[in-house]
């Protein structure tokens, strides 16, 4: 049978229905991705005030617990070692979370681009990570770190002597 250049009905069906389902799966993980930033901020949360407060009690109880200063700060600097390692470790992943969501993103374009017609939904433009929450995300866990740290050394340490 000669090949006419039309697709046969059936072709058509089923190319619409597995585009279908990839849009399903592409929002579903777009959500996916969304909620993610969302459990990461709350173990970052959890974690830093974990170790945090550990820090802060290992240098209420270190005389009462016959520590040396030089060993009781160095727990505490451990402490904030291990809370910023858990930082990095989750602005890690809210940033590969944010490039996952941009290339879902594009992808889900060019599903509406071939299925619904061009320019059907605008593309993601990183240009605008001034309006993603995860970029705040980032930043809190940012200055947050920097205030530990700050705080340790300007009040904690020295007074462990």
């Amino acid at each position: 049978m000669a090949d006419s250049g039309e697709a046969r009905p059936e072709a058509i069906t089923v190319r619409n229905d597995f585009a279908l389902e990839r849009y399903r799966y592409v929002l579903q993980q777009i959500h996916a991705v969304n909620e993610n930033a969302h459990r990461f901020l709350a173990i970052y949360q959890t974690l830093a005030t974990a170790l945090v407060t550990a820090a802060l009690a290992l240098f209420v109880g270190y005389r009462k617990w016959d520590l040396a200063p030089a060993t009781a700060r160095g727990g505490v600097i451990g402490l904030l070692t291990l809370a910023t390692m858990v930082a990095a470790f989750t602005g890690t992943l809210i940033v590969m979370g944010a490039l996952a969501w941009l290339d879902y993103r594009n992808e889900e374009c060019d599903i509406t681009d071939e299925v619904v017609g061009p320019g059907f939904r605008k593309r993601p433009r990183p240009g605008n990570f001034l309006r993603w929450y995860e970029t705040y995300v980032l930043l809190f866990i940012l200055v947050s770190v920097i205030t530990m740290w700050v705080l340790a050394a300007l009040f904690l340490l020295p007074a462990m002597r």
